[in-house]
């Protein structure tokens, strides 16, 4: 079957080489590659078009200026001729057999009807390694039954897109999220291809970490998205955390042990991930990167405990009028 990939951009002159660069070098070419660029000021949209004139597949760059990712990715999947879409991001970097990989389920006997990939970050500094291990899971901590796929990596049946709406352009940040729940609810079957896996940057500085956390979170609420765990956070940080620390000052010191616990659970799993990215760094190094985990950590809930609530107030004042089933804050 003929597969179209698909990705937004706005403003990667500096990163869009590595995926058109990674999609030519693809064991599975792609039938053709629809690029939908959201209005920038870079020159991106003109290097597309000059390395459209060379690549080994048809390349097309739309221009939507102002368009949202969702109604990028929406533009570009109503653009595609193919009958299966695989989406993907800007400025990241295709694994060889990713395509190959992505729509092999689709040639089983049984064939899904959205194929799942994975993601692993391309780390170039320190900062970025740790940022890393702090904040995505590994793929054995994946249950392929419960995994909802990130559109850096994933295929369905055009169809498929077509039947649920396509992607919410109601909503700037999680919205690949959101689009999974409603292929679930839609009744369309998922598979999990752990080898489709597609490599991309974490962000470079702390300042940058925290407004992508605060534009993620800002869309949760925005979606009505993991409200209990947005509750545990400001229960555990406002609440629980205080209390502790209240009561170890003035009440007995035995509650430090109990504070101590908690901290070491909240840091446990960021520290596993990390240890196989210790390997071959300096002793400094190694106690720069155990130090930096609990700043991310911290970072990255500041960030969703203050974008949150300005989501929540913005779906309370729109209201916006979507298909999404109410049962995503679960």
């Amino acid at each position: 079957m003929r597969v179209s990939v698909v990705a937004t951009v706005l403003n990667e002159r500096e990163s869009i080489g590595r995926l058109l660069d990674s999609l030519c070098q693809q064991t599975r070419p792609p039938d053709e590659v629809v690029i939908v660029d959201g209005g920038s000021s870079d020159g991106t949209f003109e290097l597309i078009e000059a390395f459209a004139q060379g690549a080994p597949f048809p390349l097309r760059a739309l221009r939507r200026p102002g368009a949202n990712i969702s109604q990028g990715r929406n533009a570009a999947i109503a653009a595609a001729q193919g009958p299966l879409i695989a989406v993907t991001d800007a400025g990241v970097r295709l694994e060889r057999d990713w395509l190959e990989q992505l729509l092999a389920p689709f040639a089983t006997e049984d064939p899904p009807d959205v194929v799942a990939g994975f993601f692993v970050p391309d780390p170039h500094s320190l900062f970025e390694r740790v940022l890393g291990a702090t904040t995505l899971p590994a793929l054995e901590e994946i249950d392929p039954a419960t995994f909802y796929p990130s559109s850096r990596s994933l295929a369905l049946r055009k169809e498929a897109w077509e039947a649920v709406g396509g992607y919410p352009e109601w909503l700037d940040y999680c919205e690949d999220l959101v689009f999974d729940f409603a292929l679930r609810d839609a009744g369309y079957r998922f598979a999990f291809a752990p080898q489709a896996v597609v490599h991309f940057r974490p962000r470079p500085t702390l300042g940058a970490f925290f407004r992508q956390y605060y534009r993620y979170a800002r869309g949760d609420g925005k979606a009505d998205l993991w409200r209990y765990r947005h509750l545990v956070r400001y229960g555990t940080y406002l609440g629980v955390g205080p209390l502790l620390l209240a009561l170890a000052l003035v009440h007995h010191p035995g509650w430090w042990a109990l504070l101590a616990l908690g901290l070491v659970g909240m840091l446990r799993t960021p520290l596993r991930r990390l240890r196989p990215w210790l390997e071959g760094l300096s002793w400094g190094e190694r106690l720069t990167a155990l130090g930096l985990v609990p700043v991310i950590r911290w970072t990255g809930d500041l960030a969703k405990m203050l974008g949150y609530p300005v989501g929540v107030y913005w779906r309370w004042r729109h209201a916006p009028q979507q298909p999404w089933p109410k049962r995503q804050w679960r």
